[in-house]
């Protein structure tokens, strides 16, 4: 399946990270294709691969249109089987690739994701995908090993392969006929969670996601964007409404009115901390989804003319901020089960 693989690195402005880690990409992603797309750099991106590194594609688009265009720019041009879709920040291991690509010797298996570490501390997984992608019943998403903020320690509890909800954007095997099928990844999302709305529209066509640790990498995480960046709050509550509204399987704004409302909470915890550019990027993230609320109604309806039986493994029907706050459950493996689909 090798030859039949496309590795594609979407960069903007990630010099640094091409330095410091597409040389594991080649050596440890033998015949496969490894392409860099590249979104408008400025910081001499493309000259420095032409120069350094001839026998990787270049793929320039021709501005920097987030994650989600910068991606479906350049995988219209990409024409492999199976796409791996993998960040600039990310140190590869040896054997890799190959269990991502046998997971899809099941048919039924859209995508997958590797485990993923963290680079800074290797011990520990890192926050942006973990050992596999869950929501909740509010639609927060969550990993096995990580919980909202806290990450815990990898000691081999979470390596079984086993079906998620979604898989990461920071490393990401998908069939490329079912990425194409469903019009890649939602434009409008620009950066964040546009991967989980991916999965979550190709599980309403009964496709299914894995986790396969026997694959590892190492994720710096934050390397476009910190974790602590208001734009990331911002990003991360809006587009946790754009997701909300396209994909609830339910009558809508019940649902819509109390995620807004949790929201509220956690723009007054802002406040109360001092955190008040957090507090703003709540309120904008509000004001943003009101103006395109119109626009996700329509693709919501788009969306139920043409799904067909929805997968729900990996839905969580617990509330994970009530357990989280309330009951102390800070580790995947101590939640009930039972509540998992």
């Amino acid at each position: 399946m090798l030859n039949r693989t496309a590795i594609v690195i979407l960069n903007w402005n990630g010099k640094t990270f091409l330095e410091q880690f597409l040389p594991s990409v080649i050596s440890y992603s033998q015949g496969a294709r490894i392409i860099v797309a590249d979104n408008a750099s400025t910081d001499g991106s493309c000259n420095y691969l032409q120069t350094n590194f001839p026998e990787v594609e270049l793929i320039q688009n021709s501005a920097n249109g987030g994650f989600a265009k910068g991606y479906n720019d350049a995988l219209k041009h990409v024409d492999s089987e199976f796409y791996v879709l993998l960040n600039s920040d990310i140190q590869l291991t040896e054997n890799w690739l190959s269990p991502l690509l046998e997971a899809f010797k099941d048919e039924t298996v859209a995508g997958c994701q590797p485990k993923v570490l963290s680079y800074n501390d290797k011990t520990k997984f890192e926050h942006a995908g973990a050992s596999g992608g869950f929501l909740d019943i509010n639609y927060f998403p969550f990993c096995r090993g990580r919980i909202l903020t806290s990450v815990e320690e990898d000691q081999e509890q979470y390596n079984n392969s086993q079906e998620v909800f979604w898989s990461t954007g920071a490393c990401l095997a998908i069939r490329s006929e079912l990425f194409h099928k469903v019009g890649g990844f939602d434009e409008d999302f620009f950066a964040h969670m546009e991967e989980i709305d991916l999965c979550w529209r190709l599980k309403r066509l009964n496709h299914r996601f894995l986790i396969e640790p026997k694959s590892v990498v190492y994720h710096v995480g934050g390397g476009t964007l910190p974790y602590n960046s208001p734009r990331k709050t911002f990003l991360n509550f809006r587009n946790s409404l754009f997701m909300l509204t396209k994909n609830h399987e339910g009558m809508l704004f019940p649902k819509l009115m109390w995620r807004m409302l949790i929201d509220g909470v956690a723009a007054m915890s802002f406040l109360a901390k001092g955190e008040f550019r957090h507090f703003g990027a709540v309120f904008k993230a509000h004001m943003s989804f009101y103006g395109k609320l119109r626009t996700f109604l329509k693709k919501r309806k788009e969306l139920k003319s043409t799904s067909t039986t929805f997968n729900s493994v990996g839905m969580f029907r617990g509330n994970i901020l009530w357990n989280y706050y309330a009951k102390g459950v800070k580790k995947y493996s101590d939640l009930n089960k039972r509540l998992l689909d």
